[in-house]
């Protein structure tokens, strides 16, 4: 290890629907966080690692800062702004505008007494032209005094060499946190209910998805010849009308979700899957702590 080897710790914030996720998987080369175009997809604070020759880098990618509607709401909200006071570096991201909004006034009031470096990061800039951009670097600096303002897209790869270098430029000189081979330190059986949760994100309509969750009843590997696992998992859902949506008709939409869950589980565990998926309802979960903390979102653990 280099005697100038830098270590710490980056949050990446923004409002829901920027492309948090996307930037971290994009940066650490592997898929850890779900994607999906509807807000509010991640729900906990997901660490993710990055090591280079120069030094490592402990992404934390937070839920989006939104209003909240319920106590799930009020628990991802707590969870982005506590994450602030933990970090090194502040990676905020933002879409190509010149339009500021409550939201985004809400974020640089947080950051106000923080006194830690914070890089602008204007995502998606292959959605507009360059004129734009400029507009929208010039906006965002009258809001807030940025150490970094770098214009990227997380989907293209675009500029997000420098996001890494320009996040080292303001990391403390120390040792590694995690080995060189760590990746996330998500536990396994968290990732693969977040695949299943993220395929039912993309196959539902907007207004199902929010009151959903994924909890994995079993996964064990098989003994014998050739890796097979079998996962058991069951998606909750708040209403009985919703459960009806889930199925589908004869089961298709289950089936849809499941194929689709299974095709990417297996890339992930370099195994054959048995996946097998139930729907219930638990009417209202989002307002009951006691179910939010039993879903995997424990407010102790902000």
């Amino acid at each position: 290890m280099k005697e100038d080897f830098k270590s710490g710790f980056a949050a990446i914030i923004g409002r829901p629907n920027v492309g948090k996720s996307t930037l971290m998987n994009h940066l650490i080369g592997q898929k850890i966080a779900i994607t999906s175009k509807k807000p509010q997809t991640t729900r906990n604070r997901i660490q993710t690692v990055y090591t280079c020759e120069d030094g490592q880098i402990v992404f934390l990618d937070t839920p989006g800062i939104h209003k909240a509607k319920n106590k799930l709401g009020e628990y991802m909200v707590q969870v982005a702004e506590r994450t602030l006071k933990d970090v090194d570096v502040i990676l905020w991201l933002v879409e190509p505008t010149t339009f500021i909004g409550a939201g985004e006034r809400h974020i640089a009031e947080q950051l106000g007494g923080l006194h830690i470096p914070v890089i602008l990061v204007i995502n998606k800039v292959d959605t507009v032209d360059k004129e734009e951009i400029l507009k929208s670097i010039d906006t965002y600096r009258k809001l807030y005094d940025f150490d970094e303002i770098i214009p990227a897209s997380a989907l293209r790869g675009l500029n997000t060499e420098d996001i890494i270098t320009c996040i080292l430029k303001y990391l403390p000189y120390g040792p590694m946190f995690y080995d060189e081979d760590t990746v996330t330190d998500q536990p396994q059986r968290q990732i693969v209910a977040e695949i299943i949760r993220e395929k039912a994100l993309h196959a539902l309509d907007a207004e199902i998805p929010h009151g959903i969750a994924v909890a994995i009843d079993k996964m064990k590997e098989r003994p014998g010849k050739g890796r097979l696992i079998d996962i058991d998992a069951t998606i909750i859902c708040e209403k009985d009308s919703h459960k009806g949506i889930i199925i589908g008709k004869q089961g298709a939409m289950l089936k849809k979700i499941g194929s689709n869950a299974r095709f990417e589980l297996e890339q992930m565990l370099e195994a054959k899957v048995n996946l097998k998926l139930w729907v219930k309802v638990k009417k209202d979960w989002r307002d009951s702590d006691f179910l939010i903390k039993n879903f995997g979102y424990d407010k102790k653990e902000i």
